[in-house]
């Protein structure tokens, strides 16, 4: 599956369907969550329909009312099979819809806020007349495009075929040579599905090299204090890696902006140096394809010394959008490294609705990536969290030790230094293991 968007095709129509376990303010949340999905891979969202229903599990997912209502929206001529007929006498309650939005213009495509079995797809496919997609392909849709590192693709692809396998369907070729005897052996399909399942092998050999590399290179900075963003898509993670670091990281007001983790220094330099890590962003409903996929990616979570959990803290939704980053990262063992919650893009709030958050969260930290007062109040307590878990001691170096001055003061905290006739007596604060790598070394003189 491949969703592009052209301008024969950009016109999309969401619908939601609730449940009993699945309604109210989170459906409609998780509606116009799913709208900023289909905005971010181009599409016009140009109206909505939504249904209660008992569940999401019906054969064509929608009664036939709902499904004539919605082709007539499509514009499709076709008529809806009586297949489904029973559906307009089964317990769904027609009277307590969500409201609902009549597009302006005939959607092309039709876009369910839940995920759809291959049959249910193809159901709807036939009742609709356009192409129809559910939540778990837009999602990652958006992760194939966005992108960038060969772990992110590899990583992104594997989940993408994974959701392709059972959804591949029968070449209109492959059922004409059946019909005139040509197909001995496997269909196109069972050729089609064994090819899918090689590339995935391969993809999933190349993946474990990768990721064996990865590995390695948190090895080698496993003795630095690191900082780990996590939070929901769209907080403000990469603005805050941006204002952190002072680096190019891209950021952008559109979901899943960042896929990549990266890893920048602290800025203003530390000494030690403190990294920071900015990690993919988590949504409800994450496909566990995806989260499986990711696992070697958020292992920067997993090792950090300091996880900040970053909030939009002007979207009324966050809290949902907290207890999604902790199921996340508890499916990946992240559970007992220190944690500050940070509610960024504080400048959107009154000071009304601050003094309610301070109550309600005293031990988190307001922060707005565009005032340069709190990213140094945010610098400040890092630096202070990477101290609590240093060693301060007294070092002496001989004058005839060249070098050692130099990397003691470009890999550690110097607090003070005395100068004697044959040494120089330096108090240094750092981690135990680089001490007991220095004295070592001294040893070694």
């Amino acid at each position: 599956m491949k969703l592009t968007a052209k301008a024969a095709r950009n016109n999309a129509l969401l619908i939601s369907i609730t449940t009993p376990e699945f309604k109210g303010d989170e459906a409609k949340e998780s509606l116009a969550e799913l709208a900023r999905l289909v905005t971010t891979l181009g599409f016009k969202v140009v109206g909505s329909q939504s249904q209660k229903q008992s569940s999401t599990q019906k054969a064509s997912v929608l009664g036939v009312g709902k499904l004539a209502e919605i082709a007539q929206l499509t514009g499709y001529q076709g008529s809806i099979e009586e297949a489904e007929y029973d559906d307009l006498f089964d317990e769904t309650d027609f009277s307590d819809l969500d409201a609902e939005t009549l597009p302006s213009q005939t959607a092309d495509v039709v876009v369910f806020d839940c995920d759809l079995s291959p049959s249910q797809l193809r159901n709807v496919e036939s009742q609709l007349g356009v192409e129809v997609f559910d939540r778990t392909g837009i999602i990652i849709e958006i992760f194939s495009r966005h992108a960038r590192t060969r772990t992110a693709r590899l990583q992104v692809e594997i989940a993408r075929l994974n959701y392709l396998v059972p959804r591949l369907r029968e070449t209109e070729n492959g059922d004409k040579e059946r019909q005139m005897g040509q197909g001995a052996g496997e269909t196109s399909l069972e050729l089609d599905r064994r090819k899918v399942r090689d590339q995935l092998a391969d993809l999933k050999r190349e993946l474990v090299s990768v990721q064996n590399e990865l590995k390695n290179r948190r090895s080698q900075r496993s003795e630095l204090f690191c900082v780990a963003l996590v939070g929901y898509t769209n907080a403000g993670k990469s603005s805050m890696m941006r204002a952190l670091t002072a680096t190019d990281v891209v950021g952008e007001d559109k979901l899943f902006a960042t896929l990549d983790t990266t890893v920048r220094a602290l800025q203003p330099i530390t000494q030690p140096r403190i990294l920071v890590s900015d990690t993919v962003g988590f949504i409800k409903k994450l496909p566990h394809d995806l989260v499986a996929s990711f696992h070697s990616t958020l292992a920067e979570a997993h090792d950090a010394s300091l996880l900040l959990y970053v909030v939009d803290a002007s979207d009324a939704s966050f809290r949902a959008q907290l207890d999604v980053v902790h199921e996340v990262l508890g499916q990946v063992g992240v559970e007992d490294s220190e944690k500050l919650l940070v509610l960024n893009k504080s400048d959107r709030l009154s000071a009304e609705q601050q003094q309610a958050l301070l109550e309600e969260f005293p031990d988190a930290m307001f922060t707005s990536t565009r005032d340069p007062l709190d990213i140094k109040k945010l610098h400040k307590y890092i630096v202070g969290v990477a101290e609590q878990g240093m060693i301060e001691e007294e070092i002496i170096v001989p004058y005839t030790a060249n070098g050692v001055v130099g990397e003691i003061r470009s890999s550690m905290s110097v607090t003070k230094e005395e100068y004697d006739y044959e040494h120089i007596k330096l108090t240094v604060r750092t981690s135990e293991i680089e001490l007991a790598r220095l004295k070592k070394r001294m040893r070694n003189l």
